[in-house]
């Protein structure tokens, strides 16, 4: 029974790698709840000072983690717990929301590209050590794609080019302003929040491709 389960498995490998082959123009979908950035003197005040954040698991840009710590966020509505936060730390802290966070917390939050913090809301985030009030940071990721400079090339895009995607599927469609990120770090990847892949059927893994 062994030898058959090995068996099985190769064979749905080999065809989920052909039928991959066969869509080399798709690109794998990463679905993103909200989660939390922490610098490492926020990091400090909620967990205690020297903290360290414990990777539970890897995720799928090269060198970031989830992490089993998570913190509470607090704003002028209401509150959201056991939000998780992102490894490894950053220079400087950020909130990921979705839309609807946004309404129970009461926070008006914008739409940017992750690092684009100027002009943005803060809010109270509470660990088991203490509290912090975030001056700014909390933001609405726009929807975007990592990619290598080869893949760039590939796809005949460039670094900060928007374009749209087109969803196959029985509640596919077409998102716009589809901001293109080309790193030579990136895992070619289109991040879109978990309303968005709910809104178009989409989950982890799923492909998307690029309209120019």
């Amino acid at each position: 029974m062994g030898k058959y389960d090995a068996l099985v498995d190769l064979l749905v490998e080999a065809v989920r790698d052909s039928h991959l082959n066969l869509q080399p123009d798709t690109i794998p979908v990463g679905v993103s709840n909200r989660h939390v950035h922490l610098s490492q003197a926020d990091q400090d005040a909620l967990f205690g000072p020297g903290s360290q954040l414990t990777k539970i698991k890897d995720i799928s840009q090269p060198g970031q983690f989830a992490c089993k710590e998570t913190v509470t966020l607090a704003g002028p509505k209401g509150v959201l717990e056991k939000v998780r936060i992102l490894g490894p730390v950053r220079k400087e802290s950020q909130v990921e929301l979705l839309r609807s966070d946004c309404f129970k917390l009461g926070v008006k939050v914008p739409l940017r590209m992750s690092g684009e913090l100027e002009g943005t809301p803060g809010l109270t985030l509470i660990g088991p050590k203490g509290s912090i009030c975030l001056p700014r940071g909390v933001i609405i990721a726009k929807r975007h794609i990592h990619m290598l400079p080869e893949d760039a090339q590939r796809f005949g895009v460039t670094n900060g080019q928007v374009v749209s995607i087109n969803i196959d599927g029985d509640r596919g469609g077409t998102f716009g302003n589809v901001v293109i990120r080309v790193t030579t770090t990136s895992a070619l990847e289109c991040h879109i929040d978990m309303e968005e892949a709910n809104a178009m059927n989409l989950k982890n893994g799923s492909r998307i491709t690029i309209i120019k």
